[in-house]
């Protein structure tokens, strides 16, 4: 009886220092990795009432397959020919486009002809000017030349009437130098009227090739405001056209949404719309399309306290709902129907639940089963640090945290690759 207790007794301090890997158990449900692979809502990009089917739920459906036919509801858009009267508002606005372009080309046409025009007289009235000018030289010098002449017949006439008080002069001589020296007198003041018309000539050369610039400058005036109206009327125009084939791109996008199509493969698992005839709202769901494949992984949730011990690269232990597991939490190398995952992934803000969400993915040699299905409960072991039996058991006897190691340390749990 003793050997059997000293040998009980033996067996029972080797189990104690049997290693013991630290783990932490969570839940949560199998979900697929990518956001295209997860169950897609196929909404209604229009307004409209539902005028066929083409699918029922369970249908496997390949992307682009008609889902649905809507018809239109908006009185905006019930007109059949409404494409077609959008087209020639356009072509009627091109055409004026056009008429405005030529109207601008012969609106610059005038402009040059008129600043020919403008040249050529402003030239014509600059000589008739310069010929004035010679005039009033030539009056000058003429007017010059008549009064040395009138004072050199005064001299005269004063000299004989002189010599003829003394009997040196006849009387005839006398009045001949008087006639001359008026004569003299006569033309000097003809040629000074002479030259005040010569002067004022001038002065109305000048006047003139004034207002053939002003009557230029206002004809070229009017014609700029003519041109620019009329390039304001053709932006506005472009601007009108522009407007119009974008009405009618929009148009034609929309009669493309009247045909409700399958985003992605999959199958049509609910159909929230029902019955011909009835209106949906823009944006409105009408059916559910779950892909036939996808990458798998799972959420699982973890309560703030033990948050913590997670981190990215954190090796799991997955059992799923469904499939036959024996669970040996601290000896994960001898456990039967799990599965590893690893963490890629987790929230910094709490779920409504309370607790933090995690992701993570498969890895290892051996795949999540085939069978699995989106939604599947997942209960996951998140493996810690290798202990002995009897620390573990002090430590938790005690409510001490479970200890564990940093991303950038190896943990103890794994094996060295040869």
């Amino acid at each position: 009886m003793g050997r059997r207790f000293a040998w009980g007794s033996a067996l029972f301090l080797l189990f104690l220092f049997l290693p013991w890997v630290q783990n932490l158990e969570v839940s949560g449900t199998v979900i697929a990795l990518r956001p295209e692979h997860r169950p897609q809502r196929v909404q209604t990009m229009i307004a409209g009432k539902i005028e066929a089917w083409h699918v029922k739920e369970g249908d496997y459906v390949r992307q682009g397959d008609t889902l649905a036919i809507l018809g239109e509801v908006k009185s905006e858009f019930l007109d059949p020919g409404l494409l077609d009267q959008t087209g020639l508002q356009i072509e009627a606005k091109e055409t004026s486009l056009l008429s405005y372009g030529s109207k601008i080309l012969a609106i610059n046409n005038q402009i040059r002809q008129i600043e020919v025009g403008r040249d050529q007289s402003l030239e014509k009235a600059l000589a008739k000017i310069e010929q004035e000018r010679l005039k009033i030289q030539a009056t000058q010098a003429e007017l010059e030349a008549l009064k040395v002449s009138e004072s050199i017949a005064q001299q005269q006439f004063q000299r004989d009437s002189v010599l003829a008080l003394r009997n040196f002069k006849s009387p005839l001589e006398v009045e001949n130098r008087r006639v001359k020296w008026q004569e003299t007198f006569a033309k000097r003041l003809a040629k000074a009227a002479d030259l005040n018309i010569a002067e004022n000539g001038l002065k109305m050369a000048i006047l003139e090739r004034g207002n053939l610039r002003a009557e230029y400058a206002e004809k070229l005036s009017k014609l700029e405001g003519d041109r620019f109206t009329a390039i304001s009327s053709q932006m506005e125009t472009e601007a009108d056209i522009s407007k119009l084939r974008n009405t009618l791109s929009n148009y034609q996008i929309r009669n493309g949404f009247y045909t409700i199509m399958a985003p992605q493969d999959g199958f049509i698992t609910q159909t929230l719309a029902s019955g011909l005839g009835e209106n949906l709202k823009e944006g409105e769901i009408i059916c559910t399309i779950v892909p036939g494949e996808a990458d798998l992984g799972a959420e699982l949730y973890v309560s703030p306290t033990d948050m913590p011990l997670v981190d990215t690269g954190v090796t799991m232990m997955c059992a799923f709902d469904g499939w036959p597991t024996l669970v040996f939490r601290g000896w994960p190398d001898v456990s039967s129907g799990t599965f590893k995952a690893v963490i890629y992934g987790q929230d910094n803000m709490p779920s409504e639940n309370g607790k933090y969400r995690i992701l993570v993915k498969p890895m290892g040699e051996k795949s999540w089963p085939k069978a699995l299905k989106v939604g599947v409960g997942v209960r996951s072991y998140m493996l810690l640090k290798r202990v002995p039996l009897w620390y573990e058991l002090w430590r938790q006897l005690n409510g001490f945290p479970a200890d564990f190691y940093h991303n950038h340390r190896k943990q103890p749990h794994e094996k060295k690759a040869k």
